[in-house]
């Protein structure tokens, strides 16, 4: 009998790391759609017809998943730890692009001095604040609207800019979860700046 009990432990903790895999999935998923979803609306706007896009040969885009999440999962501190955590978030030429200063349910990221990240590069505004920061905002409030969050804990962002350009984005009421994908979303998009900026020069 008791062996019985120690399999069905061990099965349902089994379920529960199957579950927790799979949400990750979905995660990962969603992001990843996202992203494809700015880069088909980033070549419409250049004149590429969607036949065209689907034709395409398939690109593999450096993007932080399975290993930055479990890297973002290692420095997101928990409740007690009260100083700030850092990380680096570098393009794959290895340059800094920012660094994120990671305290108990808060995120500054500040962006590289040597770097002039302007406010109007694709795929700042159109990915970035529109796709992924104001869509959290608008998913937040509306549970606050509902009652199911308090209005003191809905995800808020504010961009600190120097003229047009970015300097600092301050994002506050962040979860483990929006961590990672926030980190992924982040370096992606500074990182695609930085390559435009690199063809300008």
């Amino acid at each position: 009998m008791s062996q019985d009990v120690d399999k069905i432990k061990r099965l349902v903790a089994f379920k529960k790391k199957l579950e927790k895999r799979v949400e990750e999935l979905e995660s990962e998923l969603r992001e990843l759609q996202t992203m494809l979803e700015t880069v088909n609306s980033v070549l419409l706007e250049k004149g590429f017809k969607r036949a065209e896009i689907a034709k395409a040969p398939a690109v593999t885009e450096t993007l932080p998943l399975k290993e930055e999440a479990e890297e973002s999962k290692q420095y997101y501190p928990t409740p007690t730890v009260e100083h700030e955590n850092i990380i680096a978030l570098k393009a794959t030429s290895g340059e800094i692009l920012a660094n994120l200063y990671l305290s108990e349910n808060s995120l500054r990221v500040v962006l590289a001095e040597d770097k002039d990240f302007n406010v109007n590069t694709p795929p700042f505004t159109q990915f970035l604040i529109e796709r992924v920061l104001a869509k959290m905002q608008e998913k937040d409030s509306e549970l606050a609207r509902s009652g199911q969050t308090p209005p003191d804990k809905v995800f808020s962002y504010e961009v600190v800019q120097d003229g047009d350009a970015v300097r600092e984005i301050v994002i506050r009421n962040v979860d483990a979860d929006r961590l990672r994908e926030l980190k992924s979303s982040i370096r992606w998009t500074l990182e695609k700046m930085y390559e435009k900026m690199q063809n300008q020069s």
